[in-house]
């Protein structure tokens, strides 16, 4: 069971026990494990790395459909609850040390949880460490199951158990948990990315892990952050280009990763967790994913974004899971009706793979969730509700925990699997685990499976704080001083906003329709090719190219980007104007990429080829028109 107490008022008299301390200097970190050939228990169903995504769905390197069926196997992000000797059970979380390494190694050997991992139906394995963990120089000991990992970093156990599961064939994805290497959540000094240590370190961290196993092609995916939430002070939020805003830090951190470190990962990014003060009175939510319907991210690599959330019977909408100091008037999850939890799980989350052609259309996993086996009639009803959700809308999940220990079947009973001192196992898959009905409907569920045909991409630009540079090719600061806006390499830009920073890009109709060669700014009228555009200033691409990106400094049109295309582009044109009004496709396919402001959009089967302004009197150089040519076929 998971803690999450949030008591910000309290905690603003004794914020400063609570205030993590600077960030030491890092030391040398350990080599990257060489490739071993071990041993191991049978592997999943076959499946081909890497991962990607179509549409909701993720799918491997064949297109066919990779159902992400994991398990949260913890203990390196850390079991300890924070104070006294880190190896007392009584100050670790439910008595169970994890020695600073995966949970369980005291008990069994490696290989044969992971055994245990396979008959529970898991395909993959969602691993949480803490930032600590990878600079902690303390060799590891207590491992009485697996001696041979005492004395080893707890970054090297961590290597060897990525490269176990991995062996066996499952897919890992990295979760960075926490920064500290105690137990989550609440007010704990890991609460953001940034807590502890600053952006810039969090995101070299990611860049190591992710070169460290680049050649590991079963670790599949980062996890960037978990249950971003308040701490004592501040909110996360989502947008506001400020030291707090959790969508432009995943944005940079996924980027990194990408671009520097691992092109082949998938980026999960977690939804903000918790967001206000819980006492009654005052504004809290826990927004999960709802801001992405108007602010998804756009990476630098196409076909990798994830999207994850958490659902614990205990917390609630706006309810943050305490009981006491913390605890509102609020419903929790467990108290919801089942057509209350259906609608609010669609709301906060779902909904993201459940709309298609959008620019936030994305996988969701729903990375944690839980219940005890010895939970009372509401839990239990509650877990049967959201398992048949689940399966309802087929959405990828991971369960939090996978491991677990138990003392003649007393003591903490989430795990899935859970192991007594002597290695005797207790599993979920056990007749007498009311659990059981529910897991096993969850991990047969058949859902969607085979090859996932491809379908067409949308992917939204906002550059209200930050450039919304997404090229590879394209340079960092193509327009110097200007805000901007770029799309993929593997996608065009199709829509305009006339204010807000705002575009949307497509590879509809015409996927890569880029060609090798350089890009081309545009600043005056010289490819002019027709009056689109009467008493308007026209920036237009040449024949034969397309727009992939354009750059305002303030709301003014600065520069329009081009590409040349692997096909002959010279179809008919039209324009559309967005200075008193939207000019879209009715469909509303790629969604409302720039809320509130007017917006241009060229059809599906069409490119952008220019933007028109005017700096005459009473205009402001705003992008006012789009022009739009018909793609060939």
């Amino acid at each position: 069971m998971r803690t999450r107490l949030l008591a910000p008022l309290v905690l603003l008299l004794t914020g400063a026990l609570l205030s993590p301390a600077p960030a030491a200097a890092r030391p040398e970190r350990p080599a990257p494990p060489a490739p071993v050939a071990a041993a191991g228990p049978a592997a999943p169903p076959g499946w081909t790395p890497p991962l990607s995504t179509r549409g909701r769905y993720v799918v491997d390197a064949e297109g066919r459909r990779f159902k992400l069926k994991s398990g949260n196997w913890h203990g390196s992000s850390g079991t300890w609850n924070g104070s006294g000797p880190e190896d007392d059970p009584a100050n670790n979380h439910a008595g169970e040390v994890g020695h600073r390494a995966p949970l369980g190694l005291d008990r069994k050997p490696m290989n044969e949880i992971i055994t245990d991992f396979r008959e529970l139906g898991l395909n993959s394995v969602r691993l949480p460490f803490s930032n600590r963990m990878i600079d902690d120089t303390r060799p590891v000991s207590g491992l009485t199951a697996n001696p041979e990992l005492n004395g080893l970093r707890p970054l090297e156990v961590f290597d060897r158990a990525v490269r176990a599961l991995t062996d066996a064939g499952f897919a890992v994805i990295l979760n960075n948990h926490s920064t500290q290497t105690r137990w989550c959540c609440g007010v704990d000094g890991s609460e953001r990315w940034n807590s502890g240590q600053s952006t810039e370190e969090w995101i070299e961290d990611w860049v190591l892990l992710a070169e460290r196993y680049r050649s590991n092609p079963r670790v599949v995916g980062a996890d960037l952050r978990n249950e971003v939430r308040r701490d004592v002070w501040d909110d996360p939020n989502w947008g506001r280009g400020d030291a707090h805003d959790w969508a432009a830090a995943a944005q940079r951190a996924g980027d990194r990763i990408l671009e520097d470190a691992n092109p082949d990962l998938l980026i999960m990014v977690e939804g903000i967790n918790w967001a206000g003060i819980p006492v009654d009175g005052f504004w809290r939510d826990r927004p999960h994913l709802k801001p992405v319907a108007e602010l998804s991210h756009t990476l630098v690599r196409s076909h990798k974004l994830v999207y994850a959330a958490h659902y614990y019977g205990y917390t609630g909408p706006r309810h943050s899971g305490a009981t006491g100091i913390g605890e509102t008037s609020d419903p929790r999850y467990r108290d919801l009706s089942r057509t209350e939890l259906f609608a609010e799980m669609h709301r906060s989350s779902a909904y993201v793979a459940d709309t298609p052609d959008r620019h936030f259309t994305a996988p969701v996993w729903i990375s944690e969730f839980g219940v005890a086996k010895d939970a009372d009639a509401t839990d239990r009803a509650w877990f049967a509700n959201t398992v048949d959700f689940l399966v309802e809308h087929d959405l990828d999940f991971a369960y939090w925990p996978v491991v677990g220990f138990h003392d003649g079947d007393r003591g903490n009973q989430w795990g899935l699997v859970r192991y007594d001192a002597n290695g005797e196992r207790r599993s979920v898959l056990d007749t007498d685990d009311w659990r059981s009905t529910a897991w096993r409907a969850l991990t047969s569920a058949p859902g969607r499976q085979g090859v996932v045909e491809p379908v067409r991409t949308w992917s939204m630009l906002k550059a209200t704080h930050a450039d919304a540079n997404r090229s590879l090719r394209a340079a960092a600061d193509w327009d110097g001083g200007a805000r901007k806006l770029t799309c993929p390499d593997d996608q065009r830009l199709i829509g305009i906003s006339q204010r807000g920073q705002g575009g949307l890009c497509t590879d509809a109709g015409a996927a890569d329709l880029g060609a090798p060669g350089a890009l081309s700014k545009v600043t005056s009228e010289a490819g002019v090719t027709t009056d689109w555009a009467h008493g308007f200033t026209k920036y237009q691409c040449a024949t034969g190219q397309f727009m992939t990106g354009y750059s305002v400094r303030g709301d003014r049109v600065s520069a329009v980007l081009c590409a040349p295309a692997r096909v002959a582009l010279a179809g008919e044109g039209r324009t559309l104007w967005d200075d008193r009004g939207d000019s879209r496709p009715a469909s509303g396919e790629g969604g409302d990429y720039a809320k509130g402001y007017h917006k241009a959009q060229c059809r599906a089967d069409e490119y952008a080829a220019g933007i028109a302004f005017s700096t005459a009197i009473g205009r402001s150089g705003t992008p006012d028109a789009l022009y739009c040519r018909r793609l060939p076929g």
